[in-house]
């Protein structure tokens, strides 16, 4: 009998040990997990304003860096559809991209929020190229066309909305999915006969009267739509406090930006090595445009942009506004940069 209390004294002591050992483990996991080893943030390349900018000065590293956390920034040259499949996956929490594909995300139901406007520019910076000598004239002459631009991409989208101007589609051209780094040295050989892509992008052809622009959506500001800031839903409800420091940071950049255009200027054309002329066309009279509030007439333009993609069959399933955009984050860090003011 004795020694059946003994053992079992010895075993309940040794369970309410490995008990109080599994507790520590546990706290000691929760612990660990308060805060991640590295916060990575998108773009789509060049690179987004603000992302830029914090990249030059490097004001998230320095946000971060407090608390031991890594900062790594990722251009995606394929487009922002490339970024927000890194955003959903959980490759990276936090992108800058265009409205299409933070849309497109969207409306499958990708478990990715909008949190803040990267920019509304109230134009869409986009052009379309051909050669010289080509004898396109206009967008109508582009039906049967070989035509390179990145597929879901703002670029995409505006094509389809000039294409439709003339009563055509995507469909009667012969599309080809090229980055610039790939469709600018096509155009120059001939193997394609027009690109659609940014203005920064397809200036530089442009100056060395290597290439011809038909089309320069800026005279279309009817087209324009909000460039977003989107956040991986899990990271941002395990780590709210974190998002709302990086739109704090984000915020900064964009007064920053205003109160100092013509470094601005010089950053973004040094960091990008892009056309200083086609920067000032974008941000004409030294206006950025970079305030990250999601406004109503932005939402307008969102909703607009989405019933044209789907139109278009640029979009599969619809998009609910009050689960996709969630603005908390970003009035936080509103609250707390004014009151330090």
């Amino acid at each position: 009998m004795t020694d059946t209390f003994t053992r079992l004294r010895r075993n309940l002591l040794k369970g309410i040990a490995l008990t109080f050992l599994g507790a520590s483990l546990l706290s000691g996991a929760a612990f660990a997990e308060d805060k991640p080893d590295v916060i990575r943030i998108g773009t789509t390349a060049p690179g987004h304003l603000k992302f830029i900018l914090g990249r030059h000065d490097g004001a998230f590293e320095k946000e971060f860096a407090k608390d031991g956390i890594k900062v790594e920034l990722v251009a995606f040259t394929n487009g922002g559809s490339e970024a927000l499949t890194a955003l959903a996956t959980g490759a990276i929490e936090v992108t800058y991209t265009g409205n299409n594909p933070a849309l497109r995300a969207a409306a499958l139901g990708a478990d990715v929020k909008a949190i803040g406007l990267s920019s509304f520019t109230k134009n869409s910076s986009t052009t379309i190229i051909v050669k010289p000598d080509s004898p396109i004239k206009s967008v109508a002459d582009l039906k049967g066309k070989k035509v390179a631009f990145l597929a879901g991409t703002v670029r995409h989208s505006v094509f389809s909305k000039a294409l439709k101007t003339v009563g055509l589609t995507t469909d009667d051209v012969e599309p080809l999915n090229l980055d610039f780094a790939a469709s600018g040295p096509s155009l120059i050989r001939g193997d394609v006969d027009a690109v659609v892509e940014s203005d920064n992008s397809t200036s530089k052809l442009v100056e060395k009267g290597e290439a011809r622009v038909i089309l320069d959506s800026n005279k279309y500001p009817e087209w324009s739509a909000p460039f977003i800031i989107s956040v991986n839903g899990e990271f941002a409800k395990k780590y709210p406090d974190l998002v709302k420091r990086l739109l704090k940071v984000d915020i900064q950049l964009a007064r920053w930006a205003d109160a100092h255009p013509e470094d601005t200027i010089k950053i973004f054309v040094d960091e990008t090595k892009t056309s200083e002329k086609s920067v000032r066309n974008t941000y004409a009279d030294g206006k950025f445009y970079q305030d990250p509030r999601i406004t109503p007439e932005a939402i307008k333009a969102l909703q607009d942009e989405e019933a044209f993609m789907a139109e278009a069959k640029l979009l599969k399933g619809s998009v609910d506004y009050d689960t996709w955009i969630d603005t908390s984050y970003l009035d936080a860090a509103y609250k707390e940069v004014d009151s330090n003011q």
